[in-house]
């Protein structure tokens, strides 16, 4: 069952975060990033990557994971990075960001597919939600969107992972393809945590407390 509500969870954690901390960006939520970006990227690699290998023809498996990674570009397109932290809304804005709630729900839902077998990657998508839903909620608390605008865009967002996972276990139609979506899944994976992590350093600067975040995501991922 945690594997369906963790993801849940996670929306509801960066939620109360962001009404803890009043709000307001600040550093914990760039050491989120850096730790939530490793992480996944590290159980990607450990436990998603060889699984797909051992099941797919090797140059089919890297089509399909660069499919991902082109996948992820387009959606970008439209959300302008919010998968990786960068969310852009206007303070003065009242229309209601539909591209931006598509591409998310779009990114959020094949991102629940790796969960049907890998219940480790439940913890990665976990720690990946939590500081996007917190940025995501503190820009939509900032914009002129109505409450029930705000809840409805996070509601229907946390329910999209949880909403792969049960296609991904229950639709047989798609359990015949459930390695090829995983390897489009490493792909999108693969941009965003990557995307995070050169990110992570601003101007290129050594920053300690982000290299610890980095290293503890790699090593928590290691142990699980």
């Amino acid at each position: 069952m945690n594997k369906y509500l963790f993801p849940i969870y996670a929306v509801a954690i960066g939620v109360m975060l962001v009404v803890i901390f009043k709000q307001k960006k600040s550093s914990y939520t760039k050491i989120l990033l850096s730790f939530s970006g490793a992480f996944l990227l590290a159980l990607t690699l450990f436990d998603l990557l060889p699984e797909v290998y051992e099941h797919l023809e090797g140059k089919q498996t890297g089509l399909f994971i660069m499919s991902g990674i082109l996948i992820q570009i387009i959606l970008e397109f439209f959300s302008k990075g919010a998968e990786h932290g960068h969310v852009h809304i206007h303070k003065h804005e009242t229309a209601f960001p539909w591209l931006l709630f598509i591409s998310l729900c779009i990114h959020s839902f094949l991102e629940g597919f790796p969960i049907h077998q890998h219940n480790d990657m439940v913890y990665g998508v976990l720690i990946h939600k939590i500081p996007i839903a917190a940025l995501l909620t503190m820009y939509l608390l900032q914009s002129h969107f109505t409450k029930t605008q705000i809840i409805g865009f996070l509601v229907v967002f946390a329910s999209m992972t949880p909403l792969g996972t049960v296609i991904s276990n229950n639709v047989e139609l798609v359990s015949g393809y459930v390695y090829y979506i995983n390897a489009i899944v490493i792909g999108i994976f693969f941009h965003i945590s990557t995307i995070i992590l050169f990110e992570s350093s601003e101007g290129h600067k050594f920053n300690l407390s982000k290299l610890v975040s980095i290293l503890l995501g790699v090593g928590i991922a290691y142990l699980i």
